[in-house]
């Protein structure tokens, strides 16, 4: 029995999954749809806060997917909002690999980019079911930052076609930023907004990709043209948007906590009548969705994206010879 541990850094990460977007999105669907089966384990989340650093914290996601798939790990992600400020981003995390049948780890990854990749994949997945052709007028995304560039790279990457790119975040430089070194201006035209309002107005789809710790958008009007929404910050939507449109959710059981929208939902009416289905039932064909009404997708992040993320991944590395293995990781093996 072979016992190797292997490390796996970001750059060989970036690009094994820059070159096959299609394949990212393929291995969330089949991590949700095994899920729905029952071949998965994924305990709530576990978070670790500081008294004197309410706004940070670090996030454990243990899981287990099995299928083809048979892998367990666990994802150990910092959030520290205040980084954006000195310059660098928010979320620093690493995942760890385990074997299903010893129980012992083979490998860590890089997971900051593995996590907004299951994000951004999770995000396509639902817009490739929601909105026919894979086309739309205005892509508008609400927080111009790391997910929301791995979000529009995605988008690209898996073939979209895009009239329009709108941008707002309350620093107008990231804006920018993304206007410039992120947007393909040969694809489509970019657009930087004033406010929320104006973004939301003018875009067929939104996406919300903020650190917002509470509802700041309450207003429905706003949403009258029935855009997708694609809520992946989970806390920017105030519950009455939630309660006046259709809601998909990742699952149901875990999206209804950490006060996110659909948890605020849940407790302004004291039900979870408002949620149409899964991600599951949305690909399966099995959700009815209203017509006249917006549409809502809000991905709490599971661990089992990033285990069968990072599987892929890590299978690739080795493939092309591209994982590093540590000889002599563990002391001791034999009994």
């Amino acid at each position: 029995m072979s016992f190797t541990f292997s490390v796996i850094p970001g750059y060989v990460i970036e690009d094994i999954i820059s070159t096959d977007w299609r394949r990212a999105v393929e291995t969330v669907k089949l991590a949700y749809l095994a899920h729905a089966e029952g071949e998965s384990v994924n305990p709530n989340s576990y978070f670790l806060r500081f008294p004197e650093k309410p706004s940070a914290r670090i996030i454990a996601l243990p899981a287990y997917l099995g299928g083809e798939i048979g892998v367990s790990g666990i994802k150990w992600i910092a959030s520290y909002p205040e980084n954006i400020r000195q310059g660098f981003p928010r979320a620093s995390a690493v995942l760890i690999l385990n074997d299903y049948e010893t129980g012992y780890p083979f490998a860590c990854l890089e997971s900051s980019i593995i996590s907004a990749t299951r994000t951004s994949a999770s995000a396509v997945l639902a817009a490739d079911q929601l909105v026919p052709g894979q086309e739309t007028a205005t892509i508008g995304f609400i927080g111009n930052g790391l997910i929301a560039r791995h979000v529009y790279q995605m988008f690209m990457g898996t073939g979209w076609n895009v009239d329009e790119v709108a941008l707002f975040d309350l620093n107008r430089d990231d804006s920018q930023r993304f206007a410039s070194t992120v947007c393909l201006p040969e694809r489509h035209d970019v657009r930087i907004c004033e406010s929320a309002e104006e973004l939301i107005r003018s875009s067929s789809m939104v996406v919300f990709a903020t650190t917002a710790a509470q509802p700041h958008v309450h207003d429905l009007p706003w949403f009258s043209h029935d855009p997708v929404v694609l809520n992946l910050s989970l806390r920017d939507l105030a519950p009455e948007i939630l309660l006046a449109s259709n809601n998909i959710v990742d699952d149901v059981e875990h999206v209804m906590n950490a006060d996110t929208s659909p948890h605020l939902a849940e407790q302004a009416v004291g039900n979870r009548d408002f949620v149409d289905g899964t991600i599951a039932q949305l690909v399966q064909g099995e959700c009815t969705l209203a017509g006249d009404r917006p549409t809502i997708f809000s991905p709490f992040g599971m661990g089992i994206l990033d285990i069968a993320v990072g599987k892929w991944v890590y299978d690739e590395a080795v493939r092309s010879d591209r994982a590093t293995p540590i000889p002599g990781f563990f002391s001791e093996l034999e009994r």
